[in-house]
């Protein structure tokens, strides 16, 4: 935001565009020339020359510029890589017409968006008329290319005097929040079909299947419709009775995300260096494996419980900074809706530094996590001892305990991560979430992958 303020501090001051420091310049120079020969006629010459942008800078800087900005997007929440349609509304305010102005929009970094174009000329404003000539939408498409939380806005006006000598700018309309999620990889496989498992995982498809037959029989109340009667059980019971559907418990898993890179041994230092621009590849591999092995299981009935090795950043608040194994609760998403709301939390997800995080945590237990088995997806970038065994111990309650290892972890972790009892699966580029999931659905470690 202080780019804004400071943009916000600038757009007052007019200023000079090249033609007019021309005139300045000549201005100066014939007036001073004209002292000097003493010609009366190129005073005046000069004077004229050096007040005419000094004229058009007054101009601009008192022109009333007053607008309405209302901005949309369509879809509201776009995937990186996606285009999405920006609507800017702008209707003049101003008792007088608005013309000879340009705009542009203001974004923070990361986003590309079209260069100053002309406005359309508006009349001035018809109050509570319904004409819409004080009225125009700018249209113009947007790809975003990587995912994040962005600003869009506020208008930047461009004005100017109608010889060209002057310029101003001036803000119109606030800050409209943009999310891009990531991209999702489609998975093969309908839920969990993984080996192993003799509780949820294994049971999911047959408990979790909408169109089952298991039905159980209740009476007739008012309101049920009547392709649901159940003539067998109405014959045997001598009134009106309805199929019901049996109740069944909500399938789950869990997913663990490392936002903390502790295998990192200094993120600063590194800084700017091909071996951080490495691990911050591999981070936004982990972040589109995550998003797509958790819209999966949701889009299937799971409920997903999701923790972070860092202070949570998808469920923030309250007694939520030790890391979702040393204590704070995970996010749990569900269907319907529980898709979109992960992959918007996962657009705002960064790397956090642990520090202290250690001391105020509490090693050897992992309190931040169900203790029921439950089938378990470790997605890891680069880890430290201290994570392995808290990823040993949530082994424990796991059935399966697969982690998606990113080729920034070093083969002696995942060696001791498969000896505590994880499948490792390697994933080099978000290329291979498709195939890795598929060795989950196998079984498959990264021993035998290689």
């Amino acid at each position: 935001m202080s780019a804004l303020r400071r943009l916000a501090r600038e757009v007052w001051l007019p200023r000079l565009t090249r033609r007019g420091v021309g005139f300045l310049i000549i201005g100066s120079g014939v007036f001073l020339a004209a002292l000097f020969l003493d010609r009366r006629d190129l005073i005046f010459v000069g004077a004229l020359l050096v007040a005419m942008p000094i004229t058009a800078a007054c101009y601009v800087g008192f022109r009333q510029v007053k607008v309405q900005v209302s901005r949309t997007f369509r879809p509201a929440v776009v995937s990186a890589g996606n285009s999405l349609r920006v609507a800017v509304q702008v209707r003049n305010r101003a008792f007088r017409p608005l013309y000879g102005v340009r705009w542009s929009e203001s974004t923070s970094a990361g986003l590309s968006v079209p260069g100053a174009a002309a406005l359309p000329a508006l009349a001035r404003s018809s109050g509570a008329r319904g004409s819409r000539a004080d009225r125009v939408v700018l249209d113009y498409r947007l790809t975003p290319t990587c995912r994040g939380l962005y600003d869009l806005g506020p208008l930047v006006l461009h004005t100017y005097d109608p010889f060209g000598l002057a310029y101003g700018r001036r803000l119109g309309g606030t800050v409209a929040d943009l999310i891009v999620t990531p991209p999702v990889t489609a998975l093969p496989g309908l839920g969990l079909g993984v080996a192993g498992g003799e509780g949820n995982a294994r049971e999911l498809l047959h408990h979790h299947n909408p169109h089952s037959d298991e039905l159980i029989a209740r009476e007739y109340r008012p309101g049920d419709p009547l392709r649901r009667v159940n003539w067998p059980a109405t014959a045997r019971h001598g009134e009106i009775m309805v199929r019901q559907e049996e109740q069944r418990s909500i399938p789950s898993a869990r997913l663990v995300l490392d936002t903390t890179m502790s295998g990192v041994p200094d993120h600063d230092s590194l800084a700017g260096s091909d071996w951080f621009s490495r691990h911050d590849d591999a981070f936004e591999t982990a972040i589109e494996l995550t998003a797509s092995i958790g819209a999966h299981l949701i889009d299937a009935g799971f409920r997903v419980a999701v923790s972070e090795l860092g202070a949570s950043q998808l469920a923030p608040g309250a007694g939520t900074e030790t890391g979702g194994l040393r204590g704070d609760p995970p996010a749990v998403f569900l269907s319907p809706g529980g898709s979109r709301e992960l992959l918007e939390g996962l657009a705002g997800v960064v790397p956090v530094l642990r520090g202290a995080l250690r001391a105020e945590g509490q090693p050897g237990r992992t309190t931040g996590v169900s203790r029921r088995r439950e089938p378990t997806f470790a997605v890891l970038v680069a880890i430290d001892e201290e994570d392995v065994a808290d990823l040993a111990r949530l082994s424990t309650t796991s059935d399966p305990a697969i982690a998606f290892v990113i080729h920034t972890m070093g083969a002696p972790l995942i060696d001791r991560l498969t000896d505590t009892g994880w499948t490792c699966i390697p994933v080099r580029s978000t290329h291979e979430i498709a195939s890795a999931w598929d060795l989950a659905l196998r079984g498959r470690s990264a021993h035998d992958a290689i």
